[in-house]
């Protein structure tokens, strides 16, 4: 992550091409095409020990888009924050809102150059919603609350999205901190999507992250499934609960209907 303190224009830095990068990777295990040689060293290095991982890509983009379908089909949500978005791929939080819901209004939020570069590009919005993107850090809550408001109106209800960005935060309290933070400032009705890699479910898959965190690319911790539940306290946990993410409502297009090390929930602010 780069330094929340950093100006506005701070994404513009250069791409390191040296070091492998999360969203890249990520993008690499769900097929994608923009990451480089690193990348995709660092994935196959990671699938060689642990190939459940790509399903784990796969199911964690599957619960972000049925959370989107239920926040805007059977609740009426209108307004989405989305932070630590990643590379664009397919059923993004726009595209999916749009098609139900045309006057959506999303921001995205991120700071990594890749990132902004191909957001910039690609994530077009509906004549009659809008879709921003924040170049800003998670550690920064309030920037990106300032820098939000310019398209939604944080008077509304409004859908926080907090999709594999929280392990990012090595202090688990500081990430605690930081969604409370972000939800005292939404409105009752709003809604707080949550999902992260989860420990206590496949030890090969925590043995694969622990030696991803030490071979120098930008680290990720596993969560145990109460510390991902405890991001909800105080909120209305929508049905099923915190669940590992297949689990979450699936329907005939969730991959893997069995657990696997990725909880996530969705809830309501009273």
């Amino acid at each position: 992550m780069t330094d929340p303190a950093a100006a506005p224009g701070s994404a513009q830095q250069k791409i390191d091409t040296s070091v492998p990068h999360s969203a890249r990777i990520w993008n690499y295990w769900l097929g994608g095409k923009d990451n480089y040689p690193v990348d995709e060293e660092a994935g196959d290095a990671y699938t060689a020990v642990f190939p459940g991982i790509v399903t784990i890509a796969r199911s964690s983009r599957a619960f972000l888009r049925r959370n989107i379908t239920y926040l805007a089909g059977e609740v009426g949500i209108r307004q989405f924050l989305d932070i630590g978005t990643g590379l664009p791929t397919a059923d993004n939080t726009h595209q999916v809102a749009q098609r139900i819901a045309p006057e959506s209004r999303i921001v995205y939020v991120d700071n990594d150059p890749m990132v902004l570069a191909h957001a910039r590009a690609l994530l077009y919005s509906t004549p009659e919603g809008a879709t921003a993107y924040v170049d800003a850090d998670i550690l920064a809550p309030d920037r990106i609350l300032e820098v939000a408001a310019e398209t939604l109106d944080l008077k509304r209800p409004t859908a926080l999205i907090l999709s594999n960005i929280l392990g990012h935060i090595a202090d688990y309290d500081r990430a605690r901190s930081i969604v409370i933070r972000l939800m005292d400032a939404l409105p009752s009705g709003s809604y707080l999507s949550v999902n992260d890699g989860s420990r206590g479910i496949d030890p090969v898959f925590e043995q694969a992250q622990d030696a991803y965190n030490e071979s120098g690319a930008v680290p990720y911790n596993l969560r145990t499934i109460d510390q991902i539940a405890a991001y909800f306290e105080g909120l209305e946990l929508v049905e099923p609960g915190v669940v590992s993410v297949p689990l979450w409502r699936p329907d005939g297009d969730t991959p893997a209907p069995e657990p696997i090390g990725e909880h996530g929930g969705l809830a309501r602010k009273p």
